[in-house]
């Protein structure tokens, strides 16, 4: 058989081969660009406080997704409120505080400190670990792949604890 046959019978191969890794990537990459633009929303507001109204709100009442309770301010500027709302999730319970961020223009505060901060970035934590499995199996990176999973778990269970 002529090499110009061999080399001709390759180049599908290595042109699916590129296709795969090129489809993999883009999704692994697509992955974790959601589970950033996911997180920020919160992270924003939580890590840039500078100029942000910041205090506490005591939670008096949960319902239907959402808590809520006065705020006492604590930084210059703030004013105080008769009620705020913060989204009811495993960071709040009632009949406690926690410190605070206002969010711009209204009455919606997240929390603040190493557990708001960890809390806003645990979407992050499960688009790492999703995309540990496209970069696994698709792009066969096991070595990425460990890195990516371990970060992700580590970055929940990190929230987990600080929660």
């Amino acid at each position: 058989m002529p090499a110009s046959a061999v080399s001709s019978r390759r180049a599908p191969s290595a042109a699916l081969r590129w296709g795969r890794l090129l489809a993999m990537g883009a999704v692994a990459v697509l992955i974790l660009v959601a589970g950033v633009w996911a997180s920020w929303g919160t992270a924003q507001h939580v890590m840039l406080t500078k100029g942000r109204e910041r205090g506490t709100i005591e939670v008096t009442r949960c319902r239907a997704g959402t808590c809520s309770g006065p705020y006492a301010p604590l930084s210059a500027g703030s004013q105080p409120r008769p009620r705020v709302v913060i989204e009811d999730s495993v960071a709040v319970a009632e009949d406690r505080t926690y410190t605070v961020v206002v969010k711009p223009g209204g009455d919606e505060v997240v929390r603040s400190g190493p557990a708001g901060v960890l809390y806003a970035w645990v979407p992050l934590g499960g688009a790492l670990l999703l995309a540990s499995v496209v970069v696994a199996g698709g792009l066969a990176r096991t070595r990425a792949a460990w890195v990516l999973a371990g970060a992700g778990l580590a970055l929940l269970t990190a929230a987990f604890v600080t929660i």
